[in-house]
Parts: C-alpha cells; sequence; structure tokens
C-alpha cells in the first residue's frame, strides 16, 4: 500500500535576540486571542444561548486590533492569530461530539508556547526557512534531510519549558511499501516493556528511575529558592532539563521499538491497557507513567497505517493472563507475583509470554474470521466513532490501513 501522508519533521533552531523577542511575543498574542475568543463563545452561550463559530471569533479579532488595548496585535503576524481561532474552533467541535471536555483557558505557566505558520506566513526557499515579521532565517540544525521534493504546508514554532526552541514542518510524503510476513502478539509489562509472541522479552529501560536522583536533587534545589526570584527561574530550568532528558530518551526508545516492529511484522496484535485506571494504583504510578504504554499504542497507530500494516487491539477484559495457551483451560486466579505457573494439562508458562501468545491467538481470529469485532473507541484526533461491546470479555479488532 503506497500513499502520501502527513508527516512532521522536527528540528532545533538556535534564535538571535530579535527572533526569540518576536516569537515570544507572538506566542504570548497566540495565547491572549484564544483565551478572549474561549471567553466570548461562553459568554455568549451561557447569556444568550448562541453558537459563535469561527467566522464570528474572526470578525471579533478584527473588531479588538482597533481598540487601543489591544492595538500590539498588530505586531505580530496575523496567521498565527487566525490558527489559534481554528485550533479553538476545533476543540469545540470535539467538545460537542462528545470526544473531549470542554476548552480550558490557556496559561501563561503551564499551557505550551508554540505558534502556527501557514504557507502565506513563511518562506521557503533553498532549504532556508524564514518567518513573517522576521528579516533573517532561522538558524535551524537539519539533523536529518526532508523527503526529497517536499515542501513545508505549515510549520510550528515552539519553545519548551527547558527554554529549547523548536520548528516542526509538515510535509506531505510518499512512504515506499516495505514487504512484511507474519503477525506478532504484544504483551506490556513493568520487569519486560514488551514480551512477545515468539518469546522475546525487550527490558524495560526505566528511564526516570535511572535519573531520579538528579531529579530529586534538582526538585530540592526549586523548592529552596524564593518564589518570583531570578535563582528560582534558574533552577526551574535546570529542572525542566532533567526531565527533557527523560522525555527525550523515552521517546527515542519507543521510537526505535515501534519502527522495528511495523517494519518487521504485517499484523500486530495488542491488547487495550487503561491506562488512566491503572495509574490510580499508587504503588505502581510511577513506573506505569514511565513506561509510556499509551504512547507506545499512538505510535504503533500511525506508523502501521503508513506503512499498510494491520494493528488489533485486543479488548481489556480477555483473560490473556490466566488462559492456557495450549488447551485453552482459564485459571481462576494469577496474582502479580506469580510469573510461572503450571497448567493442569501439565503444560508450563511464563506468565508474560503465554499471555502474549493469547492476545495474538485472539487478534489471528478477528482478522480470519471477524469474531466479536468492534471499531475503536471514537479519538478527539481522527473524529471516529465506535459502538458499544455486547459482552465485556470477547476481544475488538481494529484494521488501521
Amino acid at each position: 500500500m503506497t500513499g502520501a501522508v502527513k508527516r512532521a519533521f522536527k528540528f532545533r533552531f538556535y534564535p538571535t535576540e530579535a527572533q526569540a523577542a518576536q516569537l515570544s511575543r507572538t506566542f504570548g498574542c497566540v495565547r491572549l486571542v484564544y483565551n478572549l475568543a474561549l471567553a466570548a463563545r461562553t459568554e455568549a452561550w451561557t447569556l444568550r444561548r448562541e453558537r459563535i463559530n469561527y467566522n464570528a471569533t474572526s470578525a471579533l479579532l478584527t473588531v479588538w486590533k482597533k481598540t487601543d488595548e489591544l492595538a500590539f496585535l498588530n505586531e505580530v503576524s496575523s496567521v498565527p492569530l487566525q490558527q489559534a481561532l481554528r485550533h479553538l474552533q476545533t476543540a469545540f467541535t470535539n467538545f460537542w461530539a462528545r470526544r473531549a471536555k470542554y476548552p480550558r483557558f490557556k496559561s501563561r505557566k503551564r499551557s505550551r508556547r508554540s505558534a502556527e505558520y501557514t504557507a502565506s506566513a513563511f518562506r521557503w526557499r533553498d532549504g532556508t526557512l524564514t518567518l513573517a515579521k522576521m528579516t533573517e532565517p532561522l538558524d535551524v540544525v537539519w539533523s536529518r534531510p526532508l523527503p526529497q521534493g517536499c515542501t513545508p504546508s505549515t510549520v510550528t514554532v515552539s519553545c519548551d519549558a527547558a527554554g529549547r526552541w523548536f520548528v516542526s514542518l509538515l510535509c506531505d510524503d510518499v512512504i515506499a511499501p516495505t514487504p512484511a510476513c507474519g503477525a506478532v502478539g504484544i504483551d506490556a509489562g513493568l520487569d519486560s516493556l514488551l514480551t512477545l509472541s515468539t518469546g522475546e522479552k525487550i527490558t524495560n529501560p526505566r528511564h526516570e528511575r535511572a535519573d531520579r536522583k538528579r531529579l530529586a536533587c534538582a526538585q530540592r534545589n526549586l523548592a529552596r529558592k524564593q518564589k518570583g526570584s531570578a535563582n528560582r527561574a534558574k533552577a526551574r530550568i535546570k529542572l525542566a532539563r532533567v526531565h527533557a532528558r527523560i522525555t527525550d530518551r523515552r521517546h527515542d526508545h519507543l521510537h526505535k521499538l515501534t519502527t522495528r516492529l511495523v517494519r518487521e511484522t504485517q499484523t500486530i496484535v495488542i491488547e487495550d491497557l487503561a491506562v488512566r485506571n491503572m495509574v490510580k494504583n499508587h504503588r505502581l504510578a510511577r513506573a506505569i507513567s514511565d513506561a509510556a504504554w499509551r504512547q507506545l499504542r499512538t505510535m504503533l497507530e500511525y506508523k502501521t497505517a503508513w506503512h499498510g500494516r494491520t494493528l488489533v487491539v485486543v479488548d481489556r477484559w480477555f483473560p490473556s493472563t490466566r488462559l492456557c495457551s495450549t488447551c485453552g483451560a482459564l485459571a481462576q486466579r494469577m496474582p502479580l507475583g506469580v510469573r510461572t505457573w503450571t497448567c493442569r494439562c501439565g503444560s508450563v508458562h511464563d506468565r508474560d509470554v503465554n499471555a502474549a501468545r493469547n492476545i495474538l491467538a485472539a487478534g489471528l481470529a478477528v482478522t480470519a474470521c471477524g469474531d466479536d469485532v468492534r471499531p475503536q473507541r471514537e479519538s478527539s484526533r481522527t473524529g471516529q466513532s465506535s459502538a458499544k461491546q455486547e459482552h465485556p470479555r470477547a476481544t475488538k479488532g481494529i484494521p488501521v490501513r
């Protein structure tokens, strides 16, 4: 399966003082316009039961720019401001469709600092990128080349909590098909991040645990600083850098792992895990969050779609651990401390390998005969809906093409 897909290529860049000041001003204006539009839409619905759409908020933006209090909005490019209104419209669309909660106001301290530029607000020429309201191109570190003949359609500039600047270029890319065969079942865990139905176990790197001492030291240094002081701001950046190191290493490992699985296997079967409920266990919450199972599944979803693979998700109530993969007998109890167990048929099972084999068998049953198929739960990104499953212990197949 070959086709053009939307891919974002993220690079780090180092702005000049003038560029950093202009971008910081743009981030603030984007946040302000988003909050003003959200307040206007909320007030219109609360007082008059009136729904204001994107066109109405765009007209309001024109009025705001003409006032003395908000005249500074004219100092930045108008495109990121319009994109903020479009993002708000998307948030309300997801809310009305019950795919997301009611939109919240953006915070100066907690919200992501970013601005989105469309093709009319940047110039891409000979590998150089120049944004609107700027005379000099950005000093981008091109860590990898863009696909041959690709021209960015959207550019997103962001600055993380550690003070690092990034630019993300959205391009249309054509991914050549690669041959693959076979199927694999995957059981996620903590001792082993993934256990494959082939018997292979992938070690959990535990990135957060490796940097836990450094993280605790940075947190103590931040707690000792006086609020509002320059030293506290420096300590906050040092703490953010530790978090960024952990996050970057985790992302790198998950990307390499998921890319390998997608390139080698045609059908991948995973288990639907309720991570939001699992982190309520305070003994395992930190380890579960560090494993990033939800992020792993997200990567598998869009990478299988890119490469024409099939991703099947087995229902979370399927008893993959307690079911004997040899005779099909169901054990009564299986505490977390039991890592190996013996079935009444005499088969000795490794807990994780047995679960992965059962997950694979359930996924193959779905792809072969459509046994107990139900679509994926509706996503705020794709807008695809799903139906309720009749039996809680059945499986669901989600072919992603």
